[in-house]
């Protein structure tokens, strides 16, 4: 897991694709975190992203990497209100407090990403799974 929490903060921003129907939607995202031993990250439940998860839990998670290698994750988010995980994210990244105030906040949502799979790739080399 550590590998690709740190991949993807070396990205720095990842893309973030869900399903809205029958068509892709994407985002950029720049937090995630490990929190016991899973992949967390967070959005807040009025965003269509909270809605989009709701309806199709798979999700797809790709980051480019400053040596022009990328990491593509997948997995199917799972939300659980873990309070313990949401104070984290507060301490991890205090910004979150200029969106939601306290990790309390009913809006504020972690979810984490159950049976990941995570590949890294390049141009110039066979894909190295991670994952």
């Amino acid at each position: 897991m550590k590998k690709v929490v740190d991949l993807l903060h070396e990205a720095g921003v990842f893309h973030f694709a869900t399903v809205e129907g029958d068509r892709a939607r994407v985002r950029p995202f720049g937090f995630v975190m490990e929190f016991g031993g899973k992949l967390y990250f967070t959005t807040g439940n009025k965003k269509p992203v909270y809605r989009q998860l709701k309806e199709n839990p798979n999700v797809e998670i790709c980051g480019m990497l400053p040596d022009n290698k990328w990491i593509r994750l997948e997995g199917r988010a799972v939300f659980d209100g873990n309070l313990p995980a949401k104070k984290h994210a507060f301490e991890l990244f205090p910004d979150f407090k200029h969106l939601y105030e306290t990790p309390e906040n009913p809006e504020f949502e972690v979810f984490y990403l159950a049976s990941p799979s995570a590949t890294l790739y390049s141009m110039t080399a066979a894909p190295e799974k991670i994952l």
